[in-house]
């Protein structure tokens, strides 16, 4: 039976600077789509997969992170006191119990690879989840829970992946399958960055993972890779060696938050779901659009 997994990773130590100026003094993964920041729905993602304890890897001016999960004395007070339970509900269901979060400093910027590394003491030897909080999943359930249940199933790693034109693997981590099924199977190879015509597949790594500690022994050893940084690829191309990893095709859409155009598709796509504000945001879109000339 595999090891339950109750930690997980947020690496949420970069500058952000394709958002600049939005981004000087506001971290980009506190930044809103519709009306909750961006790490905040990675977590929501998390604790749906049952994640009890929620792991930070951040970096200078990253104060405020640590802050929203937080309690904050004077707001609750000051919305009790004007009669808004509902609001102050919402605060209370969103903070994690206390001890439930951890908060680690990656001192410089060497890459993904490495800031896993730098939350190896507070995972310690188990196996845990890393989610890429740039890396909106759109689904139901969400995605970590996808992939939790081929975990349960299967043991090992488990990565999160989608189908991308041919011409855009260039831009991302991609798998080699061996066709052993068409939304879940065993991955075979990985390639960083690869050209068109080399890479094993148009299935690129879209920013969930399941992993098991061993990982952190390759992160420690592992040289630096494409951009002069730790790349996590590298360092889980050695790891399958070992290991078996699985991949599975996540059922929903991926918003790229970190892109200014999917940080804005994402806006629209929540939007437009949102209980309350769906259907005012739809009419006030088509009326923009309208305005605009249209959509061609």
């Amino acid at each position: 039976m595999a090891k339950r997994i109750k930690k997980a990773v947020f690496p949420v130590a970069g500058l952000g600077t394709r958002f600049l100026p939005a981004t000087k003094a506001v971290p980009k993964e506190m930044l809103t789509v519709v009306d909750r920041p961006v790490i905040q729905m990675a977590v929501d993602e998390a604790r749906e997969a049952g994640i009890e304890h929620f792991v930070f890897v951040t970096g200078r001016n990253k104060s405020v992170i640590e802050d929203h999960f937080d309690k904050q004395f004077e707001l609750e007070e000051t919305l009790k006191a004007r009669g808004k339970s509902a609001e102050l509900n919402a605060l209370k269901q969103d903070l994690p119990q206390a001890g439930q979060t951890s908060f680690t400093r990656q001192q410089e910027p060497l890459g993904l690879g490495h800031a896993v590394w730098c939350a190896r003491e507070i995972v310690g030897r188990e196996p845990f989840a890393l989610l890429l909080p740039d890396m909106l999943m759109q689904g139901r359930p969400g995605c970590l829970k996808q992939m939790m249940d081929i975990y349960d199933d299967c043991g090992g790693n488990v990565m999160a992946v989608e189908e991308v034109p041919r011409d855009q693997v260039h831009r991302y981590g991609v798998v080699g399958t061996d066709g052993s099924g068409k939304r879940a199977f065993s991955i075979t190879g990985m390639v960083e960055k690869p050209a068109a015509e080399d890479a094993p597949s148009n299935l690129i790594i879209s920013g969930r993972y399941i992993l098991q500690p061993e990982i952190f022994d390759k992160l420690e050893k592992q040289d630096p890779g494409s951009g002069g940084e730790i790349q996590l690829t590298d360092a889980m191309i050695q790891l399958l060696a070992d290991q078996p990893f699985r991949g599975l095709v996540f059922d929903g859409t991926t918003y790229d938050c970190g892109d200014k155009i999917g940080f804005l598709s994402a806006n629209i796509a929540y939007g437009l779901a949102h209980p309350d504000l769906g259907g005012p945001f739809r009419a006030a879109l088509k009326d923009i659009i309208e305005k605009a000339g249209g959509l061609e």
